[in-house]
């Protein structure tokens, strides 16, 4: 499914900015089509893929927490809103 998508509230700038950089830094390959119109897909490399393991950690933990930090926030907003 296109990235643009699946993020409908990324500037197409912002998306191409951020898939180069992170094309400049291994995460992902870029394959250009010689259609009309022309057609680009990304993958996930190697690298990219031994994250996930990391980030499916950090995400569950997240979830985890949620209703905690999410208390934790509320007592600091109305404190300071004192």
């Amino acid at each position: 499914m296109a990235l643009k998508q699946q993020m409908p509230d990324i500037s197409q700038r912002m998306l191409s900015l951020t898939l180069r950089t992170l094309e400049e830094d291994g995460y992902v390959t870029r394959t250009i089509f010689p259609e009309i119109p022309p057609r680009v897909e990304y993958a996930l490399t190697a690298r990219a893929k031994s994250l996930k393991p990391i980030l499916d950690s950090l995400l569950q933990w997240s979830v985890d927490n949620m209703n905690d930090i999410m208390c934790d926030r509320k007592k600091s907003t109305s404190v300071n809103n004192q």
